[in-house]
C-alpha cells in the first residue's frame, strides 16, 4: 500500500489525533484491537482493507480522490500537519460523537 503512494494509516492516524480520540477509543468503536489499529495507522500491508474502510467512516474521512495530483497534495498537506501535531493528546473533550451508520 504505502509503496504505492497510498496511505490510509496516515490519514487515519491524522484524523484520529486531530478527533482527540486515543487509540483506545477509536480500536473499540470500530470493534479492533489496538494493536490492528496501530499496524493500520503504520500502513502494515496485512492489515485488512475493510477495517481502514470502517476507521474512515467513523472518523468521516475520504481515503481516496479520483486525481492522483490531489491524492499527492494530499499526502503531503496531511504529513505536514502530522509533523506538527503533538505525540499526546493532552486536555481531551469527551463529547459523543453518533456512529449509527
Amino acid at each position: 500500500m504505502s509503496k504505492a503512494g497510498f496511505k490510509p494509516g496516515l490519514l487515519i492516524r491524522t484524523a484520529r489525533i486531530e478527533s482527540r480520540m486515543t487509540t483506545t477509543e477509536l480500536s473499540e468503536r470500530a470493534g479492533i484491537s489496538r494493536d490492528m489499529l496501530y499496524r493500520i495507522e503504520k500502513g502494515d500491508p496485512r492489515a485488512e482493507l475493510g477495517v481502514a474502510f470502517e476507521l474512515a467512516a467513523i472518523l468521516k474521512i475520504q481515503l481516496f480522490e479520483s486525481e492522483r495530483d490531489t491524492l499527492r497534495t494530499q499526502i503531503k498537506r496531511t504529513e505536514d500537519k502530522l509533523a506538527l501535531l503533538p505525540k499526546a493528546i493532552r486536555n481531551r473533550k469527551k463529547e459523543e460523537v453518533p456512529d449509527d451508520f
